[in-house]
């Protein structure tokens, strides 16, 4: 738990760092974080969605995709099924601007990953799957806990 706690504080300082030359906060990040992944998955990403995902309030989350469309991260397209709905979509400058924060990130990490064999790297991404599947089932015990009090 020790070496987890010290990874993801090491993580969280790396992306401060990196954040900063771009004048990126850390929930725009996150935003366009969730906004990739939808993509990889074939999903349409709105306001509700990123709301949802990051636990923001609504006014919140308009002055996210306010700042995010403002910096040309993101454009805003109404729905073709449903004119009140919002689409949003990751422009080039994001996905570039994303490349180039963690490019350096990915490239120490792969070079620290290299040494290990395939048989080890698959127990390693086993395990993250595992970790990350407990941290999910903790984080919904505690909103159960928030929800009940």
């Amino acid at each position: 738990m020790a070496l987890l706690r010290q990874f993801t504080v090491e993580t969280d300082r790396y992306v401060d760092v990196a954040s900063e030359r771009d004048s990126l906060y850390r929930t725009d990040l996150h935003a366009l974080s969730i906004m990739m992944g939808a993509a990889r998955a074939g999903l349409t990403v709105t306001p509700g969605l990123l709301r949802e995902e990051l636990n923001l309030s609504s006014p919140a989350t308009t002055a996210l995709v306010d700042r995010l469309d403002s910096a040309g991260h993101v454009t805003r397209r109404r729905s073709d099924v449903d004119r009140r709905q919002v689409h949003l979509e990751m422009t080039e400058k994001a996905r570039s601007t994303g490349a180039m924060l963690f490019a350096p990130l990915a490239r120490h990490i792969n070079a620290a990953l290299d040494r290990y064999s395939e048989e080890q790297l698959e127990l390693l991404r086993d395990m993250l799957q595992d970790v990350t599947e407990a941290t999910v089932a903790a984080r919904d015990v505690a909103l159960d806990d928030v929800d009940a009090g």
